[in-house]
Formats: structure tokens, sequence, C-alpha cells
């Protein structure tokens, strides 16, 4: 099915736009030329914000109202969903971007929540547009670096992805989710989707300086299901060092706050994946600050590649499905994060020469 609103400059809905990532995500699209259209299910904080912006248009929309939701997306290119719990919010808003012909974004950490948005493919496709889940830290970040350093293989053994942060300031926003996800969590053994193991394992992770070596929890979220949908390997994990997880879990542990001009926190992350085959090992990585800030040139990026005809067909599409991986992160860095390709010779030893990174550049490691 060819794509509806393709190369148009029609106002692009955030959905949850006086959140703390939906902020970043305004801010970006204002950067990039864009007209956001603010939307949410807060009318003070609603009005706030928009005496911030004054111009844009703001609509209030609970997500059981679907009137005024069809009226928030009426005449709109897209919509992009910062409003957790996903496991709420995904479906009404998806389905609205299917009655109005919008694409859809999202940045959802929740498996079920991805899974969902990837089950309406047929539906998307009949609507002429792109649906796209996880377009976040969580989700399409690592699924682009796997697609990246699995390049010319058609397969692989493992996929081992490792996340490591300094400490996690939690938004209200993750909170919420977090008490209200408790599905079944997913990682790929033999090829399929299975349930994390209970209790989930743990494992020294040997990160780059400064972090060094942790210990780590299997802990997955949305890039399992998006890595999942369009590579194949035997075994796809994810982990998380311990430290930021106490955070999370502590109700002292404060909101993230600014540390430069863009809003940003001093939080640093760095993201660590691996992909075997045989006795072969690519390596990708990551390292950044701010994972809320970061989610808002993931997501905008997207959006624009397809606005811009990137996307040939319409549907539900993991993001290391739709585009080209590396153009992608290479159209992101250093500005945003700072990445890294290489080939180890085996699983323990990384090869000192990099791989070298440019526009339209095909990832090659033979």
């Amino acid at each position: 099915m060819e794509l509806r609103n393709s190369g148009t400059n029609a106002p692009v809905v955030v959905y949850g736009a006086t959140g703390h990532t939906g902020r970043f995500i305004v801010a970006e699209l204002l950067r990039r030329g864009r007209t956001p259209v603010l939307c949410g299910r807060d009318v003070v904080k609603l009005a706030e914000m928009a005496r911030s912006y004054p111009g844009l248009l703001c609509h209030v929309a609970t997500i059981d109202d679907a009137a005024a939701l069809d009226t928030a997306l009426r005449g709109a290119s897209a919509v992009i969903n910062a409003a957790g719990p996903f496991l709420d919010t995904a479906a009404p808003l998806l389905d609205a971007a299917i009655r109005n012909g919008v694409h859809y974004f999202d940045t959802s950490a929740e498996q079920g929540a991805a899974v969902h948005v990837f089950d309406q493919d047929a539906r998307a496709k009949a609507a002429g547009i792109v649906a796209m889940p996880s377009v976040a830290f969580y989700g399409a970040l690592a699924d682009l670096l796997a697609t990246a350093a699995m390049d010319d293989w058609d397969g692989a053994d493992a996929i081992d992805i490792a996340v490591g942060l300094d400490g996690w300031r939690p938004t209200r926003g993750t909170r919420i989710t977090g008490e209200r996800n408790r599905a079944v969590r997913w990682i790929v053994e033999g090829g399929e989707l299975r349930p994390l193991p209970d209790p989930a394992p743990t494992r020294d992770w040997d990160f780059p300086a400064p972090f060094g070596t942790q210990e780590a929890v299997m802990l997955t979220l949305s890039e399992i299901v998006a890595i999942a949908r369009h590579l194949r390997s035997e075994r796809v994990r994810s982990y998380m060092n311990l430290a930021p997880l106490r955070d999370l879990r502590d109700p002292a542990t404060p909101p993230p706050v600014a540390a430069d001009e863009r809003g940003r926190s001093s939080q640093r992350f760095f993201l660590d994946l691996r992909v075997e085959r045989g006795d072969r090992v690519r390596r990708a990585t990551a390292k950044g600050f701010d994972i809320y800030a970061v989610t808002a040139p993931l997501i905008v990026e997207a959006l624009e590649r397809v606005l811009s005809g990137e996307v040939a067909r319409a549907g539900a599409w993991a993001a290391g499905e739709a585009f080209n991986a590396v153009g992608f992160l290479r159209a992101l860095a250093p500005e945003h994060f700072a990445f890294t390709l290489a080939e180890e010779a085996d699983a323990s030893e990384l090869a000192t020469s990099r791989v070298p990174v440019a526009d339209g550049f095909q990832l090659s490691l033979e």
C-alpha cells in the first residue's frame, strides 16, 4: 500500500506533550522546522505549556474519548505518542491514527505495547500509514545498533545487549508505567520469543571506561521484540547494571534535573551490543547523556525519514527494519550520542581498528 502523508508539512500531534519526554520532542520538532500540536489528558498542564508556545494548537483528549482524539489528529501528518503507560495508550492512539490516516510513532519501552502495534500491520497497510513503536532509547537504539552490526549476516547465534547507566532519576511517567507493567517479559531463545527466566539471571558485564566491569541483571524491554521482528538470531538477551535499578526502586529518588542548555540531565548512558556468529563477534556501542532527552532526536529523525518517503510501504515497522541503520545513526552523531562499530577477533578480544562510519556507508566488516 502506498503511503499517505508523504512529503507533507502538515502539523505533528504530540500526545503527552506536557510530559518530560514530550517536552523534549516538542522542542526537537520546532528545531527541525515542524509544527507540533500539543495534546494530552491534563487541561491545566496543557494550558500552562501553551502559554510558553504561543501560536501552537492545543487539544485536550483522554484516551477513552475517540471523538476528541479524532479532532486532535484531523489534518495532521503524524502523531507521536509520548504518554505512558503505553499498555493503556498505544491501542486507542493507534486506532485514532488509522481512522484519520496519520502515521503513528511511540516511545514505549513496554514489550506488550510494541507487540500490539506490530500486530496491527494489516490495518496500518490498509490505512496507508506507517506505525512504528518504541522509537526511543529503549527499543530503537539497540535495534538500530544490532541491525548495523549484523550488516551482511543473514543470521546470528546470539545478540547480547547491555545498558549501563551511572544513575537513574525516573520521571513520574516511568514510575507509573513500572507499576502498571506486570506482564511477562520475553527474551529470544531458539529463535523464538520465550518468557524471561524467573529469577532473572545476573552476570558481570565488561563495559568500556568509565563504567568498567559491573554486575548486571537480565532486564528485557521493547528492543527484544523489535529485534526479533526482523533479525534472525538464536538468542537475544538484554541486561542492565544494578546501580540505576536501585535508584529506580527507591521512592525517594528525585526526578531528573536539567544540567545543560538543552534541558538534559547529567545522567550518562552506555549501550553495549555484541552480535556473535561462530567465532566472530561484532560490537556496536552508543554513549551519551540522558535517556529521556536522546529519545527526542531518535523519534523525530524517524518521523522525518517517513515523511520524506524513505519508507516505501505502509505497515508496522521496527526502526532497524525500516531504515538504513548506519545512515540513521550517523545522522544523529556526534551531536546527540557517539557510536562505534567494530569486529572482535573472538568473544574476548576487541580489535583495535575501528570501522569508519560515514553518510550512506554500508557497513562491511569482512
